[in-house]
């Protein structure tokens, strides 16, 4: 079952007239991690937020759930690279602003964020303010704000690319413990990345896009089983091929 349909996408600048995708096509199936790469520049965050609905491709359309999306929906959540999180609010209200268009009680969200804040190893932090966080910490904030609205689809545009590889291996760890418990919503996840390791260890599927234009290069299935060895001659091969993939004119 298909959770997200991106069909024959195009996107131009209508100021400069520049094409930076041409005919883009996949699917991220239910149960089903995808990640984006292809080289520096090519779109892959633009198709992310064409996806999240909060840009509109000049040509195709996005389909969720069979629908098609015209702008954001309750039903997908976006993790941005910066943590984009606001500085004038305490992290429990932060995480809280995942919660505002509900129709839960300010007593059922408070409740609700607070279940999250433990969960994220956040307890004692509620009511400090992001600039008091570590960038680990901040990220943490930001993916518990994203599953707050318990979205069935989750976005997430280069995710621990701010942190430090200590940090961000224990992100990662985290994410696929997240997304295994029966207590989390979502189902699918749809990733951009520029680190091959990090795609192949967490993806069900990458899909590599060319330059600009860009179009699907290739869509290649990572059928390892989890936890991955990074260090497997296995793990190894399928990051030399999208290497390769990447890097191929």
């Amino acid at each position: 079952m298909s959770m997200v349909s991106v069909d024959q996408v195009s996107f131009t600048f209508p100021v400069s007239g520049l094409k930076i995708m041409d005919s883009v096509s996949f699917t991220a199936e239910k149960g089903e991690f995808v990640s984006l790469m292809g080289p520096s520049g090519c779109g892959k965050s633009t198709l992310l937020r064409i996806i999240a609905g909060l840009i509109r491709p000049t040509a195709g359309k996005v389909m969720y759930l069979n629908r098609q999306i015209y702008g954001p929906t309750l039903g997908m959540s976006f993790v941005f690279q910066d943590f984009a999180l606001l500085p004038w609010l305490t992290n429990l209200e932060n995480i809280k602003l995942g919660l505002s268009l509900t129709t839960l009680t300010d007593e059922e969200k408070n409740e609700k964020a607070m279940e999250l804040i433990d969960r994220f190893g956040l307890t004692g932090f509620e009511e400090y303010y992001p600039n008091a966080l570590s960038g680990g910490m901040k990220q943490r904030v930001g993916i518990a704000r994203a599953i707050a609205s318990e979205p069935q689809v989750l976005l997430m545009d280069e995710p621990f690319s701010a942190l430090d590889e200590l940090t961000a291996n224990t992100m990662r760890s985290d994410i696929m413990f997240m997304l295994q418990s029966k207590d989390i919503s979502v189902n699918s996840v749809i990733m951009v990345t520029h680190n091959v390791e990090e795609a192949v260890e967490l993806s069900d599927k990458i899909i590599i896009l060319s330059g600009k234009p860009a179009h699907v290069k290739d869509a290649r299935a990572v059928a390892l089983k989890r936890p991955r060895n990074k260090r497997g001659r296995e793990f190894i091969e399928i990051v030399d091929e999208v290497y390769a993939t990447i890097a191929k004119e």
